[in-house]
């Protein structure tokens, strides 16, 4: 899946990539959570442009928004199929400009984050669904989905999903769904090459969403990321410890 991200690309720099006529101005950021106002690029009316959503896709026929699931990711295999996601793919696909993002991998017995990023550096591009939600009042709210697919390689082994990256060269195709249809644009829904990105664990800071500072994306210490680990993780690693230098293997003997 697809819950944290980055961006420190410079507004400009992210203008040239994606070649909006807007001219936003943003400073970095470091911990990107769901819920939160997101950049997205979108095309309409045959330009591209720059807006900010809501992420947490919330469909057109929602009543009640807070009686809805928080829908922040949408799988690739099953896009056209669910009721939530299949009009968005067939007219109103978009772009999350990133730099890397988080994932979180199960190990002995905790959760621990990792930041992950292209290995050549420079910006990527997420593969999302928008829709804009009316209210009883009247009142909009322009919110998104990243897609994700089952990750390949080396990345399978941080977690068994990614999320979707469109490439440059594929950027208009994605974006407008008048040229491209939604059959077309589900071959771009395709994981990172093994190889493509590279990764390594950070703090347990990237928990908390209030953190939102450069020392995030620091490399961990096995001996931090052990002090880190909770108490009861930390007894078990200690017994771990003790087993192997006395050769006792946790069993039991009889004799």
């Amino acid at each position: 899946m697809c819950g944290r991200y980055v961006i420190l690309s410079p507004p400009e720099a992210m203008r040239q990539v994606f070649g909006y006529a807007e001219q936003p101005n943003f400073p970095p950021r470091f911990n990107i959570a769901p819920t939160q106002p997101v950049p997205v690029v979108i095309l309409e009316n045959g330009a591209r442009h720059f807006r900010l959503m809501r992420w947490g896709l919330i469909p057109a026929w929602v009543k009640d928004p807070r009686q809805f699931a928080l829908l922040i990711n949408a799988r690739a295999e099953t896009v056209l199929e669910k009721p939530a996601f299949k009009n968005a793919m067939k007219r109103r696909r978009c772009l999350l400009p990133a730099d890397g993002y988080y994932e979180w991998h199960q190990s002995e017995g905790r959760k621990r984050p990792f930041f992950i990023r292209p290995g050549n550096g420079g910006l990527i591009a997420f593969a999302g669904l928008s829709e804009t939600w009316v209210g009883p009042n009247g009142e909009e709210l322009d919110t998104v989905a990243v897609i994700t697919t089952a990750a390949l390689g080396g990345l399978a082994t941080l977690h068994p999903r990614v999320p979707v990256m469109i490439a440059p060269g594929d950027y208009a195709r994605w974006l407008d769904g008048d040229a491209t249809d939604a059959g077309e644009a589900m071959l771009l829904l395709r994981a990172p090459d093994d190889g493509e990105f590279v990764w390594h664990e950070v703090s347990t800071r990237v928990n908390r969403v209030a953190h939102d500072d450069a020392q995030l994306l620091l490399p961990i210490s096995q001996e931090q990321a052990e002090a880190e680990a909770p108490k009861e993780v930390k007894k078990a690693l200690a017994r771990k410890a003790t087993r192997a230098v006395t050769g006792d293997d946790g069993q039991g003997s009889l004799f």
